[in-house]
């Protein structure tokens, strides 16, 4: 059974052409150029929209600038440490 499926494109002329020449220069098929060019998209498209969510995440925390970023992780370390320091006290007494 195939593993992959065959399609039809079309492009522009002149996109062809580099297509054709890149292909050729790199020693891959026109398949492996294409499936290079989608996977390099994906992971494009990928971290736009883990920027996005960041940005977004950041705006909801009211994270604006970098010095926000520091008070945020800032407060959030403190506020781990203080956790983690009762609940070690609590394990004391339990013992």
């Amino acid at each position: 059974m195939r593993l992959t499926k065959a399609i039809s494109i079309t492009l522009p002329e002149p996109m062809l052409k580099s297509a054709k020449a890149r292909a050729k220069k790199e020693n891959r098929t026109m398949s492996e150029l294409v499936r290079e060019a989608l996977r390099r998209y994906e992971a494009t498209q990928w971290l736009a929209e883990m920027q996005l969510y960041g940005q977004e995440r950041a705006a909801a925390v009211g994270v604006a600038t970098e010095e926000n970023v520091d008070r945020v992780v800032h407060e959030a370390r403190k506020e781990r440490r203080k956790i983690a320091s009762k609940s070690q006290v609590h394990n004391r007494r339990a013992s």
